[in-house]
């Protein structure tokens, strides 16, 4: 169906075309008491004229009511035959003396919206020409009959002026609501665009606490791709504080003066996981009201994140400056009093050098104490940082046979034997040089410090295109209660023999870092008095595809 000019409007031309139906019948009617002289005229020229007028102009209206007309000729076609029947009965049949000419008014509506300005001019112009048409045609009526006509003239260019007017400003004002819902609409997707590339949760509610806009990281946050639309938020955001009572967030909403920040808050999953959320919200208030005499609530801005991982780690690093400070603070003691008594006993004349000897001794085992757990820190802290991770070719015996002059003199000292256990077929492994040392130099040096008589044996055998590197020793072992905890931070066994050797409780923390580094598990074996194995597996590569 033809949609029109630019003041078409699809319910107008509905009442257009019904009016079209039926006006026909009202002019039939009309025109039929006029007939048997019920209404009296002095246009109508003969019943054969009249009725042959009306017979077209129901035709052409039951034509425009079942078929409306599809394009702009066949709507100008048709406006055409109306004006003209229309002309025709007021010339020839009611005379512009009639009331039916305020149908007229009709065709100048159909023909604005249809045509729009044009189409009411020209449709305008047709009456102007049907007036002067029936003064010609009926001199002999008058002065009253010319008056008449003015005064329909008159009136029909009146009512079409003021229609023009308001169809004007209802155009103006039409456009001005199209030009502030495309500004709204506009405005409302830049927000929706920005607020879904956030990569924090944005929830926004009304001031029952429905929820109106929210963001794809909220349901992420959230896990789940339900909408929330129409959701309450306490339904959608039930959470505990950290005693594990229940919040109301919808009541902490509305308590809200300004912009509050909870960071205590937990929110459990529908398969029981836990994370904790950061939430920041306020209210979302609009200007000033007279009706309100204030700022008006119009609802409220929650922003969500996820800070579990923050936390935790939070927490992890104020556990561990506390215990690294302790840990510190012994030997730093010990090493200063040590000191400080040497000092003492320096300016005593009956002190022997085996005493001072002792006192130095004691602090210098603080000190070496205190450096490896640097070491052992510095090693940490490199790991953490992914410092000298990149990989390279390392020879597997090379490696071993480097491992083994290194710590055999140690291991001699303590009056222990390390042995070189090697397949006939190495190879070469893919991995960070820095820590696969570390990493073995560290089940080396375990080993030899909780040995007290025996032999540690370094194996490193190659089998299916997998190295095996195991450090095994018959020192004193470990329980299977500990075997679970040995490779957290600062934890050191219960057992009085681990106690008497001096440890940080780093260093299998470390290995343990660094074998995830290197995408590896460590494996122990161990039993009470009969020592320990412990070992890792990396694949073999070859020279040349390395």
């Amino acid at each position: 169906m033809y949609k029109g000019g630019s003041s078409y409007v699809a319910s107008s031309a509905k009442i257009i075309r019904y009016a079209g139906l039926f006006i026909p019948l009202i002019l039939v009617a009309y025109g039929s008491l006029m007939q048997v002289g019920i209404i009296s005229t002095n246009h109508m020229v003969n019943a054969t004229s009249f009725f042959a007028i009306c017979f077209w102009w129901v035709y052409v209206s039951i034509v425009q009511f079942c078929l409306p007309s599809k394009t702009a000729l066949a709507s100008a076609l048709r406006l055409i035959a109306y004006h003209l029947l229309a002309a025709a009965y007021l010339l020839f049949v009611s005379g512009l003396d009639s009331p039916l000419v305020s149908c007229w008014i009709l065709l100048i509506l159909a023909s604005q919206i249809y045509f729009s300005k044009r189409g009411l001019r020209l449709s305008i112009l047709a009456f102007i020409l049907v007036v002067i048409a029936d003064l010609l045609l009926w001199p002999e009526l008058g002065i009253n009959h010319v008056i008449t006509d003015v005064i329909a003239l008159i009136a029909i260019v009146s009512t079409a002026y003021v229609t023009l007017r308001i169809t004007h400003s209802q155009d103006i004002a039409h456009s001005a609501l199209t030009r502030s819902k495309q500004q709204e609409a506009l405005q409302r997707d830049r927000i929706l665009t920005l607020i879904n590339n956030l990569t924090v949760g944005v929830i926004s509610t009304d001031r029952n606490g429905i929820i109106r806009v929210y963001n794809a990281a909220s349901l992420d946050l959230l896990d789940t791709n339900d909408s929330l639309n129409g959701q309450h938020i306490n339904s959608i955001l039930p959470v505990v504080d950290q005693l594990d009572k229940s919040i109301n967030l919808f009541d902490e909403l509305q308590k809200v003066k300004t912009v509050v920040k909870r960071d205590d808050l937990n929110y459990a999953f529908s398969d029981g996981e836990e994370i904790r959320l950061e939430l920041t919200y306020s209210a979302i208030r609009s200007n000033y009201s007279r009706q309100t005499k204030g700022e008006s609530n119009d609802g409220y801005i929650i922003i969500l994140r996820d800070v579990t991982k923050a936390k935790s780690l939070e927490e992890e690093r104020d556990e561990f400056v506390s215990v690294v400070s302790h840990e510190l603070r012994t030997p730093l003691t010990i090493a200063e009093g040590s000191l400080s008594n040497v000092q003492l006993m320096m300016s005593h004349p009956d002190i022997t050098q085996k005493m001072l000897g002792d006192a130095v001794d004691m602090a210098h085992e603080q000190i070496v104490f205190l450096s490896h757990m640097v070491n052992d820190l510095s090693t940490l802290s490199r790991a953490e940082r992914g410092v000298a991770d990149t990989s390279e070719l390392i020879d597997i015996r090379e490696l071993a046979h480097k491992l083994h002059d290194e710590y055999s003199d140690e291991a001699t000292k303590k009056n222990l034997q390390l042995n070189l256990d090697l397949s006939a077929t190495l190879g070469f492994v893919n991995a960070s040089r820095l820590y696969l040392e570390e990493l073995l130099q560290n089940f080396v040096t375990n080993s030899i410090k909780y040995t007290k008589e025996g032999t540690i044996t370094l194996r490193v055998k190659q089998k299916a295109g997998i190295v095996t590197f195991a450090v095994k020793d018959t020192g004193i072992g470990i329980s299977k209660s500990d075997q679970n905890k040995i490779f957290q931070k600062f934890y050191r066994s219960e057992d009085y023999r681990t106690r008497e050797t001096g440890g940080t409780g780093l260093g299998l923390y470390v290995a343990a870092k660094l074998a995830h580094k290197l995408g590896i598990t460590i494996k122990v074996i161990s039993r009470l008095n009969h020592g320990s194995t412990f070992s890792i597996d990396l694949p073999v590569v070859s020279k040349k595809s390395a």
